[in-house]
């Protein structure tokens, strides 16, 4: 069903049937009787009403100073990077796609050669499991991963790997399909805060100068939301004084806000699909705040798709449904906003498809590529065209653009090369491809990683890929965190164990300061 929220007299004020948790029913048509006439999913329900399940308490924080930065004894320093430029733009990173949620970065004078030995490692951290990439703000890192029973956040000064402070926790989640069993979500830091997500649904709001913590919450004990096939990925979104997740209890909410400072609930929102791994984005379109959340996890038969959702009382505008008809497939790429309209993609044979807000907060399908099916990565619009990695498995990924009015494919292409490795003493040659990677609109140009551990500068337009540069960082599979540039240092999540070298997993410094 896709509904919107009525504006001007809920259903219950006007006599009419409810569902549960105040959702208007739709057994008989009474959306199409009663609001004819308006566009596809354009129906509005008046926000639920959920109760906190178990408000936390504030933990009395000490006034202590600062943490000061010392050596960590699991990073090992290399070298120290280059000055920055005089002209050079940098930018913080401070939460997963960065400021404005989508893989585009505003730093400049970047490295673009790479040279023989590609570009200089700085200094690495040897880490445990996880998927999580590292958040920057100003002289803060901090990263997410698991060693033994603990999920660990590290607080690293982002340009020696010193650290600063460490948080623990236990843990004994285990990855049902047998990958990794670290934390999935990013960090994000807001401020004098960081909050991170654990793959178990532990939520923490630590202080980011001093690693303390100030508030907790079990969110899938308490909002009795059951392991997902990956558990959980979704990265927190702040917006204003909310902390926004796609929590996705069986019975509702499926996103909830919680007060950022104090951690209690201040909304819920709807009861039809369950957590998805993608992280939500916020954006204003048509003159108004709206958080868009690609839902839906592990149910029979799969349900998900997007939510759009006013965010500051949790109004769903509508919902549009999406996802694979597999039982065993996920919603994982994240929405991308361009201007009034909204990409959202996922594989598993489903495709992407654009919608247009309009201005009553419905929407209209504007075209569907099925063709153009993102796993977990989010699509780069650039010029009036996407730009992305699509493809569920590694022999069919394939690096794409799709036209943004049309739909239209343009072109698609495996980019492929012989390279050699050397395994147990002995030089082997091997087809080579980023085969699924992320892409970072960057200084003029596209950074790619491959999620085997190769990093390449592009040149994309609608008249082809051009491979401008590349280097393989390591050999390693699962590399599929997105990479961060920051300060003009890049950082790279290796999340097994490398071939060649044989090291790892570890958090990776680079210098790409350019002269």
């Amino acid at each position: 069903m896709s509904d919107r929220l009525s504006r001007g007299g809920g259903p219950a004020q006007r006599g009419l049937p409810l569902a549960p948790h105040g959702l208007l029913c739709d057994n008989f048509g009474l959306n199409r009787v009663l609001f004819p006439g308006l566009l596809a999913g354009s129906l509005l329900v008046a926000a639920t009403r959920f109760e906190d399940p178990k408000p936390p308490k504030l933990i009395s924080v000490a006034d202590v100073p600062a943490a000061s930065p010392s050596a960590h004894p699991r990073v090992t320093f290399h070298e120290a990077p280059r000055p920055l430029s005089d002209d050079a733009v940098t930018e913080d990173w401070p939460a997963f796609l960065g400021k404005r949620g989508e893989p585009v970065s505003y730093e400049t004078s970047l490295l673009h050669d790479f040279g023989a030995d590609g570009p200089k490692l700085v200094w690495e951290l040897t880490t445990g499991t996880g998927y999580s990439s590292p958040s920057i703000q100003g002289d803060y890192l901090v990263y997410m991963h698991r060693l033994g029973a603990e999920e660990i956040v590290e607080c690293l000064r982002p340009e020696t790997g010193e650290r600063y402070w460490d948080f623990r926790y236990p843990t004994d989640f285990e990855d049902r399909f047998g990958y990794n069993n670290g934390p999935r979500a990013s960090p994000v830091i807001d401020g004098d805060y960081v909050y991170t997500y654990g793959a178990q649904g532990r939520l923490h709001c630590l202080l980011l100068e001093t690693g303390q913590l100030v508030w907790s919450r079990d969110v899938a004990s308490e909002f009795r939301v059951p392991q997902d096939f990956f558990g959980t990925a979704a990265s927190p979104l702040i917006e204003g004084d909310s902390l926004i997740l796609n929590v996705g209890a069986p019975s509702g909410p499926e996103v909830v806000a919680f007060d950022k400072r104090t951690g209690r609930m201040l909304w819920g929102a709807g009861d039809q699909w369950g957590p998805s791994y993608a992280t939500p984005v916020v954006a204003e379109v048509r003159g108004k705040r709206r958080v868009f959340v690609l839902a839906g996890g592990e149910s029979n038969p799969p349900r998900g798709g997007l939510i759009a959702i006013e965010p500051r009382k949790g109004a769903i505008d509508f919902r549009f449904p999406w996802r694979s008809r597999s039982y065993e497939s996920v919603n994982a790429s994240s929405p991308v906003i361009i201007g009034d309209k909204v990409l959202v993609s996922a594989t598993y044979r489903t495709g992407a498809a654009l919608l247009e807000i309009g201005a009553d907060g419905g929407y209209k399908k504007l075209w569907q590529n099925s063709d153009f099916d993102l796993h977990w990565t989010t699509a780069v619009h650039e010029d009036g065209h996407f730009y992305a990695f699509s493809g569920r498995n590694e022999p069919d990924a394939k690096l794409s653009c799709v036209n943004a009015e049309s739909g239209e494919t343009v072109w698609s292409e495996a980019l492929e090369w012989n390279e050699s490795v050397l395994v147990q003493g002995e030089s082997r040659t091997f087809y080579a491809s980023p085969l699924r990677g992320n892409l970072l609109k960057v200084d003029d140009r596209f950074l790619a990683l491959g999620e085997h551990g190769h990093l390449l500068w592009l040149a994309l337009s609608p008249s082809g890929p051009k491979l401008l540069e590349r280097t393989r960082l390591f050999l390693a599979r699962e590399t599929w965190s997105p990479p961060v540039v920051s300060q003009g240092l890049l950082y790279v999540s290796q999340n097994s164990r490398s071939i060649d070298p044989p090291r790892g997993p570890r958090l990776l410094c680079y210098d790409l300061r350019g002269l």
